[in-house]
């Protein structure tokens, strides 16, 4: 723990609190969208076994939103690494 506190320490004073504010950006975005395309994946194998016969719907609606969540969060690191 010591050592990670030295390294952030070190970080900032050298200037680079910018770079740690867009790690942690960037790691808090991709922890949202893996919770985010979680849900999307459990519900959808929740209405499916409620209603097999929307299966279709249900798995294109899935699929829509799940690359929506994505596309956000490669939008995150593209504006991450335009800044730095």
């Amino acid at each position: 723990m010591h050592a990670l506190l030295a390294v952030v320490q070190e970080a900032a004073s050298q200037g680079g609190v910018g770079m740690i504010g867009a790690g942690l950006a960037l790691g808090l975005t991709v922890i949202g969208a893996g919770i985010g395309i979680g849900q999307i994946g459990a519900q959808a194998a929740s209405g499916i076994a409620r209603q097999p016969e929307a299966k279709a719907d249900i798995q294109t609606a899935a699929i829509i939103l799940a690359a929506l969540i994505e596309g956000a969060a490669l939008a995150a690191l593209g504006i991450s690494f335009l800044k730095f």
